[in-house]
């Protein structure tokens, strides 16, 4: 045997309550989740700015539901939070019975969907703040974030929470997946 468990011929040995560590690990991950996809989704969800025009009354105003990505964006997220809140349970579960396969094997089908539907939803609003920032001179569309600047801000910063969510969505699968080798 040499050092750190390995077996001549490429074997590992399995670590008594490793799997176990692993379910400690995978229950972190999912809270601070669940913390990214909440963030984004109230960042979003209460992200909107007004500004007067002349006088008064007469004013712009931009919202996060006024454009349906955005929209779209906050049901996703609240969803995929909704879900880690049900996966918890789960997920403790892993603590005490290290050697479940079947749960593992849902959750990592239930989390590569979650990591779908958040990556698809932030890279759409990614997409639309490139715009919001940028615009597009060929279609003729102005950059509102000179104008709009706190929206700008709280979109912007909405989208760090989705995209952290997905990488640790990718950390939670692939723990699962090392988790299953080793039963």
């Amino acid at each position: 045997m040499k050092a750190g468990g390995a077996v001549e011929g490429g074997e590992v040995t399995k670590v008594p309550g490793g799997n176990r560590a692993i379910a400690i690990i995978d229950l972190i991950l999912r809270i601070m989740a669940i913390f990214g996809t909440l963030a984004s989704a109230v960042a979003m969800a209460t992200t909107d700015e007004t500004l007067p025009f002349i006088t008064q009354f007469i004013q712009f105003k931009a919202q996060y539901d006024d454009i349906p990505t955005f929209r779209v964006f906050v049901i996703v997220n609240a969803t995929v939070c909704g879900y880690l809140v049900l996966s918890l349970a789960i997920s403790t579960f892993h603590i005490f019975r290290s050697r479940a396969a079947k749960t593992r094997a849902v959750l990592i089908f239930l989390d590569s969907i979650m990591l779908a539907a958040v990556t698809a939803v932030a890279s759409a609003a990614a997409a639309i703040v490139y715009l919001a920032h940028n615009g597009n001179a060929s279609a003729n569309w102005s950059a509102i974030c000179q104008q709009f600047q706190n929206f700008c801000e709280r979109i912007s910063g909405s989208l760090i929470g989705s995209f952290g969510a997905a990488l640790i969505f990718i950390l939670l699968i692939i723990l699962s997946a090392i988790a299953l080798c080793r039963l």
